[in-house]
């Protein structure tokens, strides 16, 4: 059997997610993320189109890097107002039964222990089908809305990040014994307590002596998603990712990165193919090639040019209104999203620089990943050949205008798929992570987390 293209879903409770600007089209429903039918109905389609899962990103601060104020991204909505990706996770769970939940949430500005509990809790609810992006914070604005004068540099980020894994694990996985709720209503007893134990952690960020307060969900850790590429964050996610997100220019771009990440868990003692790596791309695409290409024109005719360079200078960390639009970007330190630098400042395949101008219009439609544009066989045609040369094991679909970039991508780009024998026709049964790895619904022996276990001596 050939190897299967994975597809997931990338949105987030706002108007402007990555395609600024877009809004504004009639066709495009981003302004009722306030309603909850939004979501079931989006949930409803992608699980139609037998999506792995919907991965909701989110921000806790505003982009204000760009002109040193936030004015330009509350003036494009650039992900600004922002709501809360958690609370329409149930909705979306009640009506789908085996869509995932990618839900992100930081390290940074919430302590561990009500976290770990608000995690338990969506795993129960939607039966085991939920995952957790971890990232480590990249807006200054957050921090200092949080009564921090920055965030911590990159590296250090990461480290904090480590002990807050350490504290969930030791909550998760080594709390509670698999038998402890035993309902017995004859004695009176709902749970042993000889079977619940505190995790007595005692570390240089956090002390949690007690015990986690939720009972064991069916998967107890919820599946680990992460999308750092620094060699701080493949070093992060080669210890814990089961799903990474990567967002790579050009196909050279990407194999590069797969490959670092697969040396990386191959290096920490898992196997190569132990996480699933997920590409940012936007698809454009109708019945045939012309059709296609005069929608990504009208798509193309309300893109925020400033929009798009509000958002870079956020994930760059570079305010990019100091920049003639047809300057090279050059030698920047970044201490946001330091693989967005690295990309850009890499020649393009003609062996020009990106300028401003390149960044912007690249930017314009689909944020920090490339687009691609045509009928549904040629969009099959495309995603095989990045699939085949890179390694990539499947694609994290950014929309233009939603729900109808993914009305398109099930309409003519997965019959055509699954026509070719690459895409699923049926989900695997079971949890997200039975779904992902087909190695059952816990993490497996090799992963870090494992060591925390209840009975499992950690050394």
């Amino acid at each position: 059997m050939p190897r299967q293209i994975r597809f997931n879903a990338f949105d987030m409770n706002c108007v402007a997610h990555q395609s600024s600007g877009l809004w504004r089209h009639p066709d495009d429903r981003s302004q009722s993320y306030t309603d909850l039918a939004y979501w079931t109905e989006l949930a409803k389609l992608l699980e139609k189109g037998r999506f792995d899962g919907i991965f909701l990103a989110d921000v806790l601060g505003t982009y204000d890097v760009y002109g040193g104020t936030n004015e330009a991204a509350i003036r494009n909505g650039a992900q600004i107002p922002v709501a809360d990706p958690l609370l329409v996770i149930p909705a979306m769970a009640y009506v789908t039964e085996h869509l995932g939940f990618g839900v992100t949430a930081g390290t940074a500005y919430e302590h561990p222990y009500p976290f770990a509990r608000r995690m338990s809790t969506l795993d129960h609810l939607t039966k085991g089908r939920v995952g957790w992006n971890v990232v480590t914070g990249y807006l200054p604005s957050a921090a200092r809305n949080m009564g921090q004068d920055d965030q911590l540099e990159h590296d250090d980020r990461y480290d904090y990040a480590d002990e807050y894994l350490e504290v969930l694990y030791k909550l998760w996985e080594g709390s509670w014994e698999d038998d402890a709720v035993v309902r017995d209503t004859e004695t009176g007893v709902f749970t042993d307590p000889s079977k619940v134990h505190s995790i007595g952690h005692s570390g240089k960020h956090f002390q949690v002596p007690g015990i986690h307060l939720s009972e064991p969900s069916p998967q107890r850790s919820p599946v680990i998603y992460q999308a750092g590429a620094s060699s701080r964050g493949i070093a992060f996610a080669a210890g814990n990712a089961e799903a990474i997100f990567v967002a790579a220019s050009t196909k050279h771009v990407l194999k590069d990165t797969v490959t670092k990440l697969r040396d990386a868990l191959e290096a920490a003692g898992r196997d190569r193919y132990s996480a699933k790596i997920y590409t940012l791309l936007t698809i454009i695409t109708d019945e045939t090639s012309e059709k296609a290409q005069a929608k990504y024109l009208d798509y193309l005719s309300y893109a925020s040019e400033e929009g798009a360079l509000v958002f870079m200078s956020g994930w760059m960390g570079v305010d990019l209104s100091g920049y003639a639009l047809d300057e090279p970007i050059g030698n920047v330190k970044s201490n946001a999203i330091q693989s967005t630098v690295a990309n850009f400042q890499a020649a393009n395949h003609d062996g020009s620089e990106w300028t401003v101008g390149d960044i912007a219009r690249a930017g314009a439609i689909g944020g920090l990943g490339p687009f691609i544009v045509g009928s549904g066989s040629e969009i099959a045609d495309q995603l095989e050949e990045w699939a085949d040369e890179t390694d990539v094991d499947g694609f994290n679909l950014a929309y233009a205008i939603t729900p109808g970039t993914f009305e398109d991508v099930v309409t003519w780009v997965v019959p055509e798929l699954q026509k070719r024998g690459v895409y699923p026709t049926e989900y695997t049964e079971g949890t997200l992570r039975q779904k992902l790895h087909g190695r059952g619904d816990r993490l497996p022996d090799e992963h870090r987390g494992a060591n925390y276990r209840v009975g499992v001596p950690v050394v």
